[in-house]
């Protein structure tokens, strides 16, 4: 199995478990070892008093990219930290688009950054996530 195709067994495992995501109408737009793009259209029930996208579901956003770019490898991996950067406002109707980027990955360890941006490319938010595996793998044997 090429690490490619181990890259997208792990993201259709963990898709299916995943019950947050889908709810939020986001989508797995690509998959690859260390990397995930998700997208996620901005709901009427996600704008805030300001009019514009509350920033828990940019959070979140980022936060679904992250996991998924993360559990690419065939381990179980969870977050241990996060942080994100708010940019510009998000607003109703806008799709958003979250790319995590693996940037090291040592031990149990790891650290990604996921940049979230609108339809145009213009930059919403950047997230850093730190993760850490749980000793666990998706698979008992190749899928």
């Amino acid at each position: 199995m090429t690490a490619q195709e181990l890259a997208q067994a792990c993201a259709d495992a963990l898709w299916r478990e995943d019950r947050a995501s889908p709810a939020l109408g986001m989508r797995l737009e690509r998959v690859a070892p260390g990397q995930a793009t998700i997208s996620m259209p901005i709901a009427p029930t996600m704008v805030n008093g300001h009019g514009i996208c509350h920033g828990g579901y940019i959070f979140t956003l980022a936060d679904s990219a992250f996991a998924f770019a993360c559990n690419t490898h065939g381990e179980r991996v969870v977050a241990a930290g996060a942080s994100i950067s708010f940019l510009r406002p998000a607003k109703l109707g806008m799709r958003l688009n979250a790319t995590a980027v693996e940037r090291v990955r040592t031990g149990r360890s790891g650290i990604y950054d996921i940049r979230v941006e609108d339809e145009a490319g213009m930059v919403i938010a950047e997230f850093r996530g730190q993760s850490r595996s749980l000793g666990t793998r998706f698979f008992e044997e190749a899928p």
